[in-house]
Order: structure tokens, then sequence, then C-alpha cells
């Protein structure tokens, strides 16, 4: 009894051990002056199958991915954070900076406490090019594993 005990235990943990789940967090913070972008951290709260939005190509050209529509990616469910444009009415605010990195040192915080491992952080600019521009954006994005 005890062999075949230490059999299932064996089995759940091996199983547990191939099981892994993947969470990506982002932030987005804006680089429009005067404060008048949006900056956010987006937490999705629902599943989204990649498998009901993929079309196959049968030759090459042929695509049905027109029959996926824009409504069908959307998901309805997500936490979002609030967070400070890197930019105030003087330019680049460093309060503001330090502020976005406690709030999301926290959110990274919570999570390595919810079993979460940080595994890679990935970021890009869109930004300011200057007189003519006067937009941008600063997206990280934080990927998990459990």
């Amino acid at each position: 009894m005890k062999k075949y005990l230490l059999t299932i235990l064996a089995t759940c943990i091996t199983m547990t051990m191939w099981a892994q789940e993947y969470k990506i967090i982002t932030t987005v913070e804006s680089i429009v002056p005067l404060g008048m972008g949006r900056s956010r951290m987006m937490d999705p709260k629902e599943e989204a199958s990649y498998k009901d939005l993929t079309t196959e190509r049968t030759n090459g050209k042929k695509s049905e991915l027109g029959d996926v529509k824009r409504g069908d990616v959307k998901i309805e469910n997500f936490e979002e954070t609030k967070l400070l444009n890197f930019y105030s009415a003087v330019g680049i605010n460093f309060q503001n900076i330090a502020s976005n990195d406690a709030v999301v040192s926290s959110k990274l915080s919570a999570m390595a406490k919810e079993g979460w491992t940080l595994v890679f952080v990935t970021s890009g600019v869109e930004s300011d090019a200057g007189k003519q521009d006067g937009e941008g954006i600063y997206i990280t994005r934080y990927v998990f594993k459990r």
C-alpha cells in the first residue's frame, strides 16, 4: 500500500512540475507633456485562447483570418492600475517616475507572494520626436510563470 501511495504522490508531483502557467502584466507610461496622456498597468483577469483566433493558410495565399472579428480578440475583465505620466508641464517629472516604480514594485512583490516567478521583461518606446510630435509611450511587459 505504501508503495502504491508513493507512486501516486510521485506522479502528482511530476505532473505539477510539468504544468506551467504564464501571465503577462503590461505597463504603458505616457510621454505626453502637461499630463495629458494616460498611463496604466494592465493585468488581464480572464483567459483568452489563441486557438479561437487562429486560422491556417491552405495554399500559402488563402487565409480565413478575415473571419476572426476584432471583438473576438478583446477580453472584458482586466485590472487597470493608474500610473503617472513621465512629463509634467515643465518636462520630465522624476517624482512621477519614482512613484510609478513604487506602484509597479508593489504589484511585482504581490505576484511573487502569489507564487509567480518573473522570467522575462521586455520594453519599447515610441518617444516624443520634438516639436512636431508631442506624443509617445513607454511600454513594458513583465512575463511571469508558475
